[in-house]
């Protein structure tokens, strides 16, 4: 489990298939299969990557729990179904059955940051620590004051289900399973590590990337070469 924000994390659950797996996969068009990765298996990852031969990127899957804010569930979930690579997979706790705890992430005084100058969406220059303090302080007031509606509703008696509209929602953390083939992991990479993804999601592609590079490292530098290629081109 590796910790990200405040009170969030990414924990890989389970992994299915290894560099040799792509390599096979894409092998079985002429019945051949490596039993150990050697460099002209890494070869054949680089060219697969370089040209795009993504399909046997499809046989190998990685499966997460992450715990985030709203916020970046919401976008991470916008990379699974905006994406044509299937295999995805996507299981997330629902206060209509469950009453867990209640966290939301609040910025400290010094994270927050300014409006862009030239643009619609991400962040400007961070904020110096008075000028962000009374942010901190008056997000903490709203949180307790969702916290205590929803504690009032819950026990008069309203359904869960309805009682949750109290609680402010993009702050909130919620937790949920993500399963995805290493192709589709590649394209959230791809577009959560950009620089102008916002900054709490591309702290969580970060993580995913850590484990990407220790499961799959040969398919990791073909995939982060090949990048480096298109943005020199």
């Amino acid at each position: 489990m590796k910790k990200v924000l405040d009170k969030g994390y990414v924990r890989l659950v389970d992994v299915m298939g290894s560099d040799l797996t792509i390599v096979n996969a894409a092998r079985v068009s002429y019945d051949k299969e490596s039993h150990e990765l050697n460099g002209k298996d890494e070869r054949l990852i680089n060219f697969l990557i370089r040209e795009g031969h993504t399909s046997p990127l499809r046989h190998a899957s990685m499966q997460f729990e992450v715990y985030a804010p709203l916020m970046v569930a919401r976008q991470w979930w916008k990379q699974v179904v905006g994406s044509d690579h299937t295999m995805d997979a996507w299981n997330e706790s629902s206060r209509r059955y469950i009453s867990e705890k209640e966290e939301f992430y609040i910025p400290g005084e010094n994270e927050w940051r300014s409006k862009p100058a030239n643009s619609k969406q991400g962040s400007g220059e961070p904020l110096n620590a008075v000028e962000g303090l009374p942010f901190t302080a008056a997000l903490m007031s709203y949180v307790e004051q969702g916290e205590k509606f929803y504690n009032k509703a819950m026990n008069c008696g309203i359904a869960p289900e309805q009682a949750r509209l109290f609680l402010p929602a993009y702050g909130m953390y919620v937790r949920w399973y993500w399963t995805a083939s290493l192709q589709s992991v590649l394209h959230f990479l791809d577009q959560r590590l950009e620089s102008d993804a916002q900054k709490e999601i591309q702290d969580y592609a970060k993580v995913v990337e850590e484990y990407v590079i220790e499961h799959y490292p040969a398919v990791y530098r073909a995939w982060n070469k090949s990048k480096g290629e298109i943005n020199n081109g």
